[in-house]
């Protein structure tokens, strides 16, 4: 991080500048005026995936996810509005379960994941067991796509994060179907997709219709179709526009999709939930359970 002012600083991945960040990265103030501007109650507090050291040695890892898990409480000092979710040395599975159980101790209320390590998607048997040891202990687990691969054609106009994210979300989703990862899950993990769960909503008919007819080649380790497992994880609301939203209540149900923002950074919506407090085909109660009961129920909170 280079402090540039007292109300501005610079993401750097090595001597590359990555993001510039404002005060709303660490100024309770700045965000309690944001969510009240936005009719918000209670926020998520999850960390920066860039800041995950996947490619680390596990030692460092650790190092890296206590230092900046005790720096968000810190930071957010209690403030009931505030929600913490950790971050995991996910490469090595027993560190990262070590290190969840810690924080939970310490006031954190779940995990957020990157979609993958290096080669490793969401089935691999290591993340499976923590993803699991997530299950047991009760903590909410958000997927958010990282790590998106580069190059000539997808360099230009952030297409990293235009067409890399939604593909990489969909590929993790796919491997914890096909890969049998929910078929071995316990049936109480509270797992959510960032971004709507990326193109996968999209394109679960081609998914299902790729099962049945080359099952041979397609179904991997999987015991059902893909469109059997769509009460297995949650996705939330940050597609923008009342036509992919719709998309998303009609293919997972009104009972999975929940209001995100993608806060405080500029790809995020502003103000956060107007897609759906917009949205027409939705009814009151369908409102409702997108804007607050399915967050609540997700997060393990009554009410």
């Amino acid at each position: 991080m280079r402090v540039d002012s007292e109300r501005a600083a610079m993401i750097m991945v090595g001597e590359t500048e990555f993001r510039p960040v404002g005060p709303q990265a660490w100024d309770t103030g700045v965000r309690r005026t944001d969510m009240d501007a936005d009719g918000i109650d209670l926020q998520v507090v999850s960390p920066t995936p860039v800041f995950f050291g996947y490619e680390r040695p596990a030692d460092q890892a650790v190092k890296l996810a206590r230092i900046f898990n005790d720096r968000t409480l810190e930071t957010l000092a209690g403030d009931e509005r505030f929600v913490p979710f950790c971050q995991v040395p996910l490469q090595d599975p027993d560190a990262a379960c070590a290190e969840l159980d810690r924080c939970l101790d310490a006031g954190h209320v779940g995990v957020e994941i990157g979609n993958h390590v290096g080669d490793r998607d969401l089935d691999d048997d290591g993340i499976v067991a923590f993803l699991t040891h997530c299950a047991h202990v009760g903590a909410p687990v958000l997927v958010h796509p990282w790590d998106m691969p580069g190059g000539p054609r997808i360099d230009r106009w952030m297409a990293r994060w235009l067409t890399g994210m939604p593909a990489e979300t969909h590929l993790s989703v796919l491997a914890m179907i096909l890969g049998g990862a929910f078929d071995r899950l316990p049936p109480e993990l509270r797992i959510c997709f960032a971004h709507g769960g990326g193109s996968f909503p999209f394109w679960l008919g081609r998914l299902d219709n790729a099962w049945h007819r080359r099952g041979d080649i397609v179904r991997g380790a999987s015991m059902h179709a893909p469109s059997h497992y769509l009460d297995r994880f949650f996705v939330d609301t940050v597609v923008f526009d009342e036509a992919p939203l719709r998309l998303l209540v009609d293919t997972l149900g009104e009972d999975r999709v929940m209001v995100g923002s993608d806060y405080p950074y500029p790809l995020g919506e502003r103000p956060a939930g107007e897609v759906v407090r917009r949205a027409g085909f939705l009814s009151d109660g369908q409102r409702h359970k997108l804007l607050t009961a399915n967050a609540t129920r997700y997060l393990g909170r009554s009410g």
